[in-house]
């Protein structure tokens, strides 16, 4: 396919600077490919750099009200500060620093902290996907940077000095580099790496929605988390009486979204209180006062991936390197990512040696955050009697010992120190 005219000046104009030898610091242009949340925090953070970006989304227009909820750790929240983004109130987030934990009979199994607070008080912060894409994007756009929707990408071609990405629409776009920040079924990642390997199942689904319970009392800066008999169950209370609330079921064969998509809210509640009964009374209450839609997806994960970059082309966040929602991480991981690559773009001269340092410095941290995470979903859905016996006996002892902030603070206390030059 040929390029356009506009991705044809710029790659002869890409050529005859490279020809003169000049480094990344000249370098004018990245596209950035999706505007979920890695896509807008690392625009923010090339600009930053003194590197232009262009963000491209696949969907036709924003989808703000989409989706449910998730946890932006303190971490993470540490990165957008850095960048001068404070999305927390900006995108009615709910601060929890506490994580209480119960067995499906109602029995207090411990407390986990989620997170540290950062100097200003700052705790992680339970925030709807929905508006916290609408807070980066706007963000991004408030700092110049354009984010152009219905761009879903078909491939992209490498060149001396520069890349071209085409779209469905039949549009392209040419720019000096391509990062791939378009999610776990990342079209980059196939394309760089057709052996690339898929998304791994975690034998879990996930069902989230929204209730409201107005005799309900507010659980004030806490997540309470249920051990039940068959499932995982985890909710909120904010003022007022509106319950965020989530489950995790086991299933061993993997549905697809269409399938669970398909289930009407109606059957969901009549599964969801047959799987926990028997459990506190509570999560039935939460079930039967939810109204609207009730979302169901499997859960996946991506262990490893072997190949990060190529050419002028490189991934981030979950394109790369997925992890499940059970630690909380996904959202963090990805901000972390974004702040990382733009300092290596920024100090390293080659692109070939920013990405290689970009890997080096993210890779086994990623990968640990991801086979934890792993690791507390497979606590979450016990059917033997007998292990759910010696969970729930046993846990009360592990949270002391392994869920205290010392024990987390490889997880929470990461930090990125914009000001430091990478070698």
């Amino acid at each position: 396919m040929r390029a356009s005219p506009t991705g044809a000046a710029h790659r002869d104009g890409r050529r005859e600077r490279s020809s003169r030898g000049v480094t990344m610091n000249a370098m004018k242009k990245v596209l950035v490919i999706g505007g979920g949340i890695a896509g807008p925090v690392a625009a923010v953070a090339l600009r930053r750099a003194g590197i232009e970006a262009t963000v491209y989304e696949a969907r036709v227009e924003p989808r703000d009200h989409e989706g449910f909820f998730l946890n932006l750790a303190s971490n993470g929240l540490r990165v957008l500060k850095a960048l001068g983004i404070d999305v927390a109130e900006r995108a009615d987030g709910f601060p929890a620093p506490r994580m209480v934990m119960w067995s499906g009979t109602g029995k207090r199994l411990g407390e986990v902290a989620n997170g540290l607070r950062l100097p200003d008080g700052t705790a992680s912060t339970i925030v709807r996907r929905g508006a916290l894409r609408r807070a980066l994007r706007e963000e991004a756009e408030r700092r110049g940077v354009e984010v152009a929707f219905g761009k879903r990408l078909v491939s992209y071609e490498a060149f001396p000095g520069g890349v071209v990405a085409r779209f469905e629409d039949g549009a392209e776009a040419g720019g000096d580099l391509l990062v791939g920040a378009d999610g776990i079924h990342s079209r980059v990642r196939t394309a760089m790496d057709p052996a690339a390997p898929r998304p791994s199942y975690t034998g879990l689904i996930s069902v989230g929605g929204y209730a409201r319970l107005p005799g309900l009392a507010p659980t004030p800066e806490t997540q309470h988390f249920v051990f039940g008999r068959r499932a995982f169950f985890g909710y909120l209370v904010r003022e007022g009486g509106e319950v965020w609330w989530f489950a995790n079921l086991s299933r061993p064969g993997e549905p697809s979204r269409a399938e669970l998509s398909g289930v009407p809210a109606e059957e969901w509640r009549r599964r969801l209180l047959e799987v926990f009964s028997g459990d506190m009374d509570l999560i039935g209450e939460i079930i039967r006062a939810t109204r609207g839609e009730i979302g169901a997806y499997p859960v996946h994960d991506i262990p490893t991936a072997p190949v990060w970059h190529a050419g002028p082309a490189v991934l981030v966040g979950d394109a790369v390197h997925a992890t499940s929602p059970n630690s909380g991480q996904g959202a963090s991981l990805a901000v972390e990512d974004a702040l990382v690559l733009a300092r290596c773009l920024r100090d390293l001269p080659e692109p070939e040696r920013a990405f290689a340092a970009y890997e080096r410095l993210r890779r086994e941290r990623v990968e640990r955050v991801v086979a934890y995470s792993r690791r507390i979903g497979q606590s979450k859905a016990v059917g033997n009697p007998l292990a759910r016996w010696l969970r729930d006996a046993i846990l009360p002892f592990a949270l002391k010992r392994f869920a205290s902030p010392d024990a987390h603070a490889w997880l929470y206390d990461y930090r990125v120190d914009w000001d430091e030059r990478v070698a």
